[in-house]
């Protein structure tokens, strides 16, 4: 009785886990604050209930496309060319997808454990589109209360943290080729 309750909490808590990963890793990357100004710039001329409407397939399509790299790189190539036209502004992009391919895997590949991790990501998913969906869909109301200014500081500093991305991404490929090629040359140094 009590090995069961240890292992339900234990299961609990790696979901827990799970569901905190996939939220901080992707929601930094998909960053629906920093595209709310794109939104609401494409959007201008759409009333309110048609931006909340757009909003919504925009999450419910980036949730599906960054779930469905959580799962399994595999499906996420075959939904990728009918998904990707319906997250304008581009919400969720290769550094999403990515990240979601990464984390789905490390899964475990037991079918009890692996159900509840794939549960445990769609619920960070879900989190991450919710976030998509009240940032797009309420674009105008946050543009109002953070004001032109603030608006204009979360767009350069959203394109500064995706060039800081770009900048680290290169720099982690850059030098793992010159140490696999100092390796080959026989020139061991570490980087």
């Amino acid at each position: 009785m009590r090995t069961n309750l240890s292992v339900t909490v234990t299961l609990m808590i790696q979901a827990a886990k799970k569901i905190l990963v996939v939220v901080s890793a992707l929601f930094p990357i998909v960053d629906p604050i920093g595209g709310s100004p794109f939104f609401l710039v494409l959007t201008g001329d759409y009333t309110a209930q048609m931006r909340r409407l757009l909003a919504r397939r925009i999450a419910l399509n980036s949730m599906t496309e960054v779930q469905s790299g959580v799962r399994s790189p595999a499906l996420m190539l075959l939904t990728k060319g009918s998904i990707l036209p319906a997250n304008l502004p581009p919400t969720v992009g290769p550094g999403s997808v990515s990240v979601a391919i990464t984390l789905g895997a490390n899964e475990p590949r037991q079918l009890g454990t692996n159900l509840l991790m794939i549960l445990a990501a769609a619920i960070g998913c879900a989190f991450v589109a919710i976030s998509i969906y009240l940032c797009y869909g309420f674009a105008d109301r946050l543009a109002f209360v953070i004001g032109a200014t603030g608006m204009n500081v979360i767009l350069k500093l959203s394109s500064f943290l995706l060039v800081c991305i770009g900048v680290q991404i290169v720099w982690n490929g850059l030098s793992k080729l010159l140490n696999s090629l100092l390796h080959l040359a026989g020139l061991m140094v570490p980087l």
